[in-house]
């Protein structure tokens, strides 16, 4: 791995599901974007996920906390 890539591959993130169905979804990095992997959560459950040379986004769908080294977020309403 290149010093970039190293950089972006050390970031994580943990997303803490506050309902039941609370969908995960990473996106691939290059010429076109598209989904590479999807999980479900349920109330309570935690997901940690890491940016990687494959992995340029995370989607998150449903209510949930997002935690990573610039703060707290919460999705959902």
């Amino acid at each position: 791995m290149n010093d970039d890539v190293m950089g972006i591959a050390s970031d994580y993130v943990v997303i803490k599901a506050l309902e039941n169905g609370v969908n995960i979804i990473g996106l691939t990095r290059g010429k076109d974007t598209k989904f590479h992997h999807t999980e479900k959560l349920d109330a309570g459950e935690i997901y940690i996920a890491q940016f990687t040379e494959t992995t340029s986004a995370i989607k998150v769908k449903g209510k949930a906390k997002v935690y990573c080294k610039h703060g707290e977020i919460e999705s959902g309403a």
